[in-house]
């Protein structure tokens, strides 16, 4: 693949994923760069008459009212970038940093922050030399946008703290060295404009939700798979049902579990075995709609905040000024990210609920715990305990963080979003119910051994045969940890998706 051209207004989740987990590389659109150039003359004039204008010739937060002078404008700089340097915690995941790189890049392109080009190249170089700076997941409340982060990124691009080269950490400046890159040193305004904004809760919250896509079409797979092995009745996913109540998800669900169970001979009629299913069967289309419905909006959330100049004061080169403003607020995100977590959770409680009716005989007139050996051995006993624990987990994770605030800087800053912690809380969750889905997963397909006999759906067959590819029937106990980590990696890494739609279509 070509580079990914950065111009402000264009750039995709799918380009996000290529940068930060693929290594794609990154260029600016030229004229980009020229607006750029634009906004910062506007602000070189404003330094020439010496005017007071937040952050670029004034202190931050309570200290917006104390000027400082031209001869400290870089030492004001350096000092914000140092004393921002406070996060704490475990190292962000390598993704999430490339990413938020990319997209405080991008914002620069878009030509409002009032930066040198010189600022917009470190960020694009740092990228393609692959110098990833450390920076610690907590202390960002959302507002001004990610300070403490950002301020770390920040601080290994002027060559100090910490930072990755060659999939080593090291000292910055020694990072940047190899790299063939010199630390910057940041003019008015420059260290300002890399830490306001939302750059690290969207980055994991854009990568979220491309994992929560996985997860959805993942779902469908697997409940399509436990309802057939269960004998269960597909009449309730009839289109002119679902037309009734026509909510996106809930169209789009139904169609999906109408494909995957297509020329299945395991699927019965109302009468032939019951009447009708449990909810956690019948009611598919209407719960895994809902969170279809609650992604399709995170995702435009997240589609508009990439894209958006989220720094203060902005610079409006045709109008000649500045303006100082919130739009580093994480509001949007935070409350954004809280509704996917939610609904990504409700997709690990109703899959844990259908491995229960798997697991029990008195549900599925299968062989206890699915271990025809039940007693000497205890088959997928403990599975489910795992997926319980891990659904009760989501559970505490899926309370809001965006419903808190605690003010800050002398009562300056006084509400604040906390979208960096409903940030971190989903990406728990997201792992979690990839684990839930590949023991359903797993318990489906030997489900499918010891039950009825005949042919499957076009979809489930092909996860059913992509997983017995990589995992033999349980015939007798074993480790079972590595047949979990086995069946999630196919999930996490959409192989089961990409097999599937393959024979389906786009799910």
């Amino acid at each position: 693949m070509g580079p990914v051209i950065l111009n402000g207004t264009s750039l995709t989740l799918a380009e996000i994923k290529d940068v930060a987990r693929s290594g794609r590389t990154v260029c600016v659109d030229p004229e980009a760069l020229t607006r750029v150039t634009r906004s910062r003359n506007v602000l070189e004039r404003y330094l020439q008459d010496n005017r007071a204008v937040y952050g670029i010739t004034t202190g931050f937060g309570m200290f917006a009212n104390r000027t400082i002078s031209r001869e400290q404008l870089r030492q004001l700089q350096a000092n914000l970038i140092r004393s921002h340097s406070v996060a704490t915690g475990t190292l962000f995941p390598d993704d999430i940093v490339r990413g938020a790189m990319l997209l405080r890049a991008n914002t620069f392109a878009k030509g409002y922050s009032g930066v040198r080009p010189e600022v917009l190249e470190q960020l694009v170089q740092a990228l393609n030399r692959g110098v990833l700076p450390c920076v610690f997941e907590k202390g960002s409340l959302g507002a001004s946008g990610d300070l403490a982060p950002l301020a770390h990124m920040a601080l290994a691009l002027m060559g100090e703290g910490r930072a990755k080269f060659g999939g080593q950490e090291m000292e910055a400046a020694e990072a940047l060295k190899l790299a063939g890159m010199t630390p910057l040193t940041y003019e008015a305004k420059e260290g300002l404009a890399l830490i306001n904004g939302t750059q690290f809760m969207t980055s994991s919250g854009a990568l979220s939700v491309l994992d929560a896509e996985t997860i959805m079409k993942t779902a469908e797979i697997t409940s399509a798979l436990t309802l057939e092995v269960l004998r269960g009745i597909p009449a309730p996913f009839e289109d002119r049902i679902h037309r009734l109540r026509p909510h996106p998800g809930q169209l789009r669900s139904a169609f999906n579990l109408r494909r995957l169970l297509e020329g299945s001979e395991l699927v019965t009629e109302p009468g032939e075995v019951r009447v009708q299913d449990a909810y956690t069967l019948r009611c598919i289309p209407q719960v895994h709609g809902a969170s279809w419905d609650a992604l399709e909006y995170v995702t435009k959330v997240i589609e508009v905040e990439i894209n958006s100049a989220t720094d203060n004061p902005l610079v409006f080169p045709e109008h000649g000024d500045t303006v100082s403003g919130g739009n580093f607020h994480g509001q949007p995100i935070a409350l954004a990210l809280d509704f996917l977590a939610i609904a990504v959770s409700e997709i690990a409680n109703i899959s844990e609920r259908r491995i229960e009716r798997l697991l029990n005989p008195s549900l599925s007139a299968l062989p206890a715990f699915l271990t025809v050996n039940g007693g000497l051995e205890s088959g997928y006993m403990i599975a489910q305990y795992t997926a319980a624990a891990l659904v009760s987990e989501n559970k505490v994770l899926a309370s809001p963080a965006s419903v808190d605030s605690i003010p800050v800087s002398a009562n300056q800053e006084d509400h604040v979003s906390m979208g960096s912690i409903s940030a971190r809380k989903l990406r728990e969750i997201i792992s979690n119910t990839m684990t839930v889905l590949a023991i359903e997963l797993m318990c489906g397909c030997q489900a499918r051994d010891l039950g009825q006999k005949g042919r499957m759906g076009v979809g489930t067959s092909k996860a059913y045969d992509l997983v017995r590819q990589h995992l033999p029937p349980l015939d007798r106990d074993r480790v079972l940890h590595n047949d979990v980590e086995t069946v999630r990696r196919l999930v996490s890494s959409g192989e089961v998706v990409r097999v599937v739609e393959e024979c389906t279509g786009k799910l």
